[in-house]
């Protein structure tokens, strides 16, 4: 299937999200902030990209963008369970800086595989 990078600053929420995937079938790298997920997409870059939007270091909304700036066919699933805007500011954002899909925190399973498999297709 396909290589799938995950950014989070939350473990679970990455172990959460890779349980999910690898039991698609997919393989699933993780990063705990923008800068090292960027640096990974630069050594070998992924088929898709899963951001979370609030966290520290280097945030979603500009990974989302030097993603887009670096890699502009990568597809990119924005996720976010909020911060002081609340979720669907970050996504509206997210979305209108180039994420093919987004998803506010908590998300379901088939709601994530869904959103993959719709970038994932469209790529």
């Amino acid at each position: 299937m396909a290589r799938i990078l995950i950014i989070d600053d939350e473990e679970l929420a990455r172990y959460a999200v890779r349980k999910i995937l690898t039991g698609a079938g997919h393989d699933v790298t993780e990063a705990e902030n923008g800068s090292n997920g960027l640096e990974l997409q630069r050594k070998t870059p992924f088929d898709l990209v899963i951001t979370d939007i609030v966290m520290p270091e280097k945030e979603g909304i500009e990974t989302i963008m030097d993603l887009k700036k670096e890699f502009p066919d990568t597809p990119i699933v924005a996720i976010s369970g909020g911060g002081r805007l609340g979720p669907t500011d970050y996504l509206n954002m997210s979305s209108q800086l180039g994420a093919r899909q987004t998803l506010a925190k908590p998300f379901s399973r088939d709601d994530l595989l869904s959103a993959v498999d719709t970038c994932l297709a469209a790529a």
